[in-house]
């Protein structure tokens, strides 16, 4: 078969260096279904990266398609900042009988705008407002957003130097396992909290990630998440969990929290809501946070009926019965992990560390280069996997939770041939 090259000319004279994905993957998309993507030329392509995270029920989805095509068929709003909707009532009900209730949050649900930075800026904003204060703190390597706000508390220097002004009212803390297991957990934390002279002011909340996704699949046990909740309880501060990209099912519950028994003051959740990805976010809070004036928050794409149409589809096919889909979800991650282990034991001396929770998996190694050779030479090899860490040290596998078990099976074979060719 002659392997034409794509046409990538429009791109390359036209669109901003700032491209970023389409330098790895130098194809030109044109279809998608399910796991699978096809370039104009008729390549396929398993997809490990499902959308960064917004596609965990895969491209195309038939179930919420369907819902849409039919909604736009019958000339359904498609744009109502946040006017009521039918569209948005059957989400929010949707979302209160499958998601709120059977787990007892008791959260109000704020529509913010269509991305997840939106979601993060106004539960920055939201907890600034109820404590009268203005630090936030947030955790090394977090990656919360490209807005200013939410750039403050975003770890990556690299990220964080393309604001071009200074981020302030933001303070890093150790995340977990950050020293190795050698510092006490809160240790540092609470010292600056209690010390009357170490100059840190009194933050309103603190944001974390359950699971880091952009900054090297850092998993945070349950222990540390539930000191770190209690920590922000004796401390008048509030806890925002912000799971975007972890949220929906990424690590088997619905929100990625629920392992750890908690129930945060203010959680972030975007990227997979929608099901279909289309652009949509939420801020939930406790009932006593609510303390917006009308329109003191808002955005014009905060009412994105087509994303509501698809967000209650995906949620009345998959969360109906949760259990069955963290079930599903689970073992898919078991035979990830599985595919690891035989591929760290075959490298011995290369592999650093794997790690991961439900669908969402990272393979260090201490050649901080190899991540990047190898998912060039996945895609060569008709795979698509994306690397994260501050120094894109990590393969980042985030495949879509509706992928069958053979898919699964074939993506770790090429990635494991990926990882053997690139020695």
């Amino acid at each position: 078969m002659t392997i034409t090259q794509p046409d990538l000319s429009v791109f390359e004279t036209l669109e901003s260096e700032v491209r970023s994905y389409c330098r790895g993957w130098p194809t030109v998309f044109d279809r998608a279904q399910g796991s699978r993507m096809y370039d104009e030329d008729g390549h396929v392509y398993l997809d490990f990266f499902a959308g960064a995270g917004s596609l965990n029920y895969g491209h195309n989805n038939p179930v919420l398609k369907r819902a849409l095509i039919d909604y736009l068929a019958r000339d359904g709003v498609t744009h109502g900042l946040d006017m009521s909707t039918t569209a948005k009532r059957s989400f929010l009900q949707a979302f209160q009988d499958l998601v709120l209730r059977p787990r007892d949050l008791p959260y109000k649900v704020m529509f913010p705008g269509p991305t997840g930075t939106n979601a993060v800026e106004s539960a920055l904003k939201l907890a600034r407002k109820v404590k009268g204060r203005e630090a936030i703190v947030s955790f090394t390597n977090a990656f919360h957003g490209m807005s200013l706000g939410s750039l403050a508390v975003t770890g990556n220097a690299f990220k964080r130097a393309g604001a071009g002004i200074p981020l302030v009212h933001g303070t890093p803390m150790p995340f977990d396992n950050y020293f190795d297991g050698t510092v006490p957990d809160f240790l540092w934390f609470e010292r600056l909290l209690e010390d009357q002279g170490s100059g840190l002011n009194k933050p309103a909340a603190v944001i974390v990630e359950t699971v880091q996704g952009e900054g090297g699949i850092n998993v945070a046990r349950p222990d540390w998440l539930r000191a770190l909740k209690d920590l922000c309880e004796r401390q008048d501060m509030l806890l925002i969990v912000d799971d975007i990209q972890m949220g929906c099912g990424r690590t088997g519950a619905f929100f990625s929290f629920e392992e750890a028994g908690i129930a945060p003051d203010i959680v972030t959740v975007s990227k997979s809501i929608s099901g279909y990805g289309l652009p949509m976010s939420l801020c939930l809070f406790k009932p006593e946070l609510d303390v917006w004036e009308p329109g003191e928050h808002n955005g014009t794409f905060r009412g994105n009926n087509p994303a509501f149409v698809t967000a209650t589809a995906a949620l009345e096919t998959y969360w109906a019965d949760g259990s069955a889909m963290e079930k599903q979800t689970r073992a898919r991650g078991e035979q990830v992990e599985q595919a690891l282990i035989s591929i760290t034991e075959e490298n011995l001396a290369d592999v650093k560390e794997y790690r991961g929770r439900g669908l969402v998996w990272g393979m260090e190694f201490h050649d901080k280069d190899r991540a990047s050779r190898i998912a060039r030479r996945a895609f060569e090899l008709g795979l698509l996997i994306e690397t994260s860490g501050p120094e894109g040290e990590v393969v980042k596998l985030l495949p879509a939770l509706t992928i069958t078990p053979d898919e699964l099976d074939e993506g770790l074979r090429v990635l494991a041939r990926a990882v053997r060719e690139t020695a």
